[in-house]
């Protein structure tokens, strides 16, 4: 049974995120608020928790293109190759926000996403997602919990939430109704920006 745990964003209590990066730390997942969708997360160096996640999406571990929430731009050495100072500008501009960036993955990738040449990165501009980020000195990683429902494309109630992810995972934050709209995911590894999906961040980066 999934643990609901209210947290404000506004003032996000450091004794529940603590709760939950605890849970992380033991490889356990987690659904949490972004400033988008709901997202579906673990700690990006528990590799089961990582198998756990690719089981539930029904992907390999190796092929699924999970993105990286960071709590700021100062993560993004520690994944991402070299980037040039007009890919800087942009995540600068745009970030903390609505996207998702792909950009050239480097070495200090986890062993199972060595094969990847690329990385999604976040920066949800959501006060939730960055403290857990914060507290667990690492990013975790994140997937859309999409519904089935074919009208409904996302569920925004964290208690409907925890109604039907009750058995897969440990921990459900409640951190207030979600949105229904994806993040934009813009492609910065060629020349020129590519949109891959139009989300709610606008696309004129």
């Amino acid at each position: 049974m999934a643990e609901l745990i209210k947290i404000y964003n506004e003032n996000p209590s450091e004794k529940e995120i603590q709760k939950v990066v605890k849970v992380l730390k033991k490889g356990g997942l987690v659904i949490y608020p972004t400033d988008t969708v709901y997202g579906l997360g673990c700690d990006i160096k528990n590799t089961s928790a990582l198998e756990k996640v690719a089981r539930i999406k029904g992907v390999k571990l190796e092929k699924a293109n999970f993105s990286f929430i960071c709590e700021d731009l100062s993560n993004l050495s520690e994944y991402v190759a070299q980037i040039d100072s007009n890919t800087f500008k942009i995540l600068k501009r745009n970030l903390p926000g609505p996207y998702t960036f792909i950009l050239p993955g480097n070495n200090n990738l986890p062993a199972v996403f060595k094969k990847k040449k690329t990385v999604g990165i976040r920066v949800p501009d959501n006060a939730i997602s960055q403290a857990i980020v914060n507290h667990l000195g690492n990013p975790i990683i994140s997937t859309s919990i999409k519904d089935e429902d074919e009208v409904i494309e996302y569920t925004t109630d964290p208690e409907l939430i925890k109604e039907k992810w009750d058995k897969l995972v440990d921990v459900v934050i409640d951190g207030g109704f979600g949105g229904n709209v994806a993040s934009t995911i813009i492609d910065l590894t060629l020349e020129e920006p590519v949109l891959v999906r139009e989300g709610k961040g606008s696309i004129d980066i």
